[in-house]
């Protein structure tokens, strides 16, 4: 039996968080086009200290699953992606993406790590359904989600 990557796919892979990528994240949420289409939440910037409290809480979670979105060519953190509010009963859940350097945005990288989060809820997780929405204005996360299907 052939197994599929779980974590590499053609651009990027899916890494564990480390405790120096809070400053990414600080810097990322600087940036308000980030933040307008990262989360329906009001735009804010965020310190280092503040995102590693908001992430502690979430990955504590037994039913969410969290990883930062690498490069394969120079392993430069660009993004997080990660499943959350997985209803083991049912087998469904929701996903999560953003790309937070502007530098990476509509060259393929979000339809990389979109391929890869399903393929790890399918494949691994063993779920069945996993739903997404994205603000009407995000038309980069719209067309990402329809050429993935």
């Amino acid at each position: 039996m052939e197994f599929k990557p779980l974590f590499t796919g053609k651009l990027v892979r899916l890494a564990a968080p480390k405790p120096e990528d809070s400053e990414f994240f600080a810097k990322w949420s600087e940036n308000d086009e980030y933040l307008r289409v990262a989360d329906n939440d009001p735009a804010q910037p965020i310190t280092p200290e503040g995102w590693t409290q908001f992430e502690t809480s979430v990955l504590n979670s037994p039913n969410s699953f969290h990883f930062r979105l690498r490069t394969l060519a120079d392993d430069i953190l660009i993004g997080s992606v990660g499943l959350f509010q997985i209803q083991w009963m049912h087998q469904v859940g929701s996903l999560g993406i953003a790309i937070g350097d502007p530098a990476y945005w509509g060259r393929g990288y979000g339809t990389d790590a979109l391929q890869l989060i399903l393929g790890y809820a399918f494949r691994e997780l063993n779920l069945y359904r996993v739903g997404s929405s994205t603000i009407t204005y995000n038309i980069r996360s719209i067309k990402v989600h329809e050429k993935v299907g």
